[in-house]
């Protein structure tokens, strides 16, 4: 985890809100994006996880990740783990390791994987769709950047023009080279491969 990629900001009216926003590094089809989720404490929180909802614009930007908000994962409950420890514990889970398995195991560099059918699926095959669906993955990033720039998330406005202004200049660098047939994710933070 890197402390500058996630952001977390609570309610002060609603204690059991908290919104997080990751800001994707470079080496990922996610790389200069902002991916927001919206999370809630549930009364019996603690024996049960927290309810997250991610912002995705009726996107579909990694297998784990529904267009309808929806996030599939073990620890959240969402999806059953293979093992006891993937699953929701009430002794030894966290709302950090919510956010940091969210950051690791979600926002990474091959999502193609991601999909518990294909998650093995290491062969000639695999890495033939992993691609174009990496490809995918980073266009519909781009549509993600052009909704939170329309509306971003309440509370949020300024550090999303800021980030975009800062950053700007980078996707769209990132865009000329995988036109011209560079690899998605594989550019550093300076938008070089």
């Amino acid at each position: 985890m890197h402390a500058d990629t996630i952001y977390v900001r609570v309610f002060e009216d609603r204690m059991d809100l908290v919104r997080v926003v990751m800001v994707r590094a470079s080496r990922t089809p996610y790389h200069d994006g902002h991916y927001f989720f919206d999370v809630q404490l549930p009364l019996s929180y603690v024996t049960i996880p927290p309810l997250v909802n991610y912002r995705s614009f009726g996107l579909h930007v990694n297998p784990i990740l529904y267009p309808s908000g929806t996030m599939c994962l073990s620890l959240l409950n969402t999806f059953g783990g293979q093992d006891e420890d993937e699953l929701w514990s009430p002794e030894a889970s966290t709302i950090l390791q919510v956010i940091v398995s969210i950051q690791g195991l979600v926002l990474t560099a091959q999502p193609y994987y991601n999909e518990p059918a294909w998650a093995r699926a290491s062969t000639p095959m695999g890495q033939r769709n992993e691609l174009p669906y990496s490809e995918s993955t980073f266009l519909q990033s781009l549509q993600t950047m052009l909704h939170l720039l329309r509306r971003p998330p309440v509370g949020f406005d300024e550090f999303v023009r800021d980030h975009f202004c800062h950053r700007g200049q980078y996707v769209i660098r990132a865009c000329e080279v995988y036109w011209e047939g560079c690899l998605v994710g594989m550019l550093d933070e300076e938008g070089n491969h």
